[in-house]
């Protein structure tokens, strides 16, 4: 293998990096019962995807798109502007939605007592026995 090829691969470490991350977040949100937990992996989850989108965005070489009108820009290789952004957004909507998902963590402790997903089933199936109860 010649120093072309390995630069180039060095030049891929990313794209391991958001595979790794992307499947610690699901596991996270699939094997753990606590409420918190699930969102920070969620949180995990959307870092890897954010990764994704700006390591496809950066060009090697590239320039930021701004023309000089004297420049030759025609020959001139520029960066795509447009994931950076999107991930930019996508930033800000992750954590208004980490906030309001805490937010419903804190309402339900505060309703049943607990943060775990089992036990707060247990606890709305016990109560629906007890209204069933009630009205027979």
């Amino acid at each position: 293998m010649d120093t072309v090829d390995l630069s180039r691969l060095i030049g891929l470490w990313v794209y391991p990096l958001v595979i790794v991350l992307m499947m610690i977040g699901l596991y996270i949100v699939m094997a753990h019962e606590n409420l918190i937990k699930k969102i920070m992996g969620l949180n995990i989850f959307q870092v890897s995807v954010i990764m994704f989108y700006v390591a496809l965005g950066k060009v090697r070489g590239g320039t930021p798109p701004i023309l000089d009108p004297e420049g030759p820009w025609q020959e001139t290789l520029f960066s795509n502007p447009l994931p950076h952004v999107l991930m930019l957004t996508a930033i800000v909507v992750g954590v208004a939605t980490t906030a309001l998902g805490l937010s419903f963590v804190v309402r339900i402790q505060e309703a049943y007592g607990t943060t775990e997903e089992d036990e707060i089933h247990e606890l709305d199936a016990a109560s629906v026995t007890d209204m069933d109860e009630r009205a027979a």
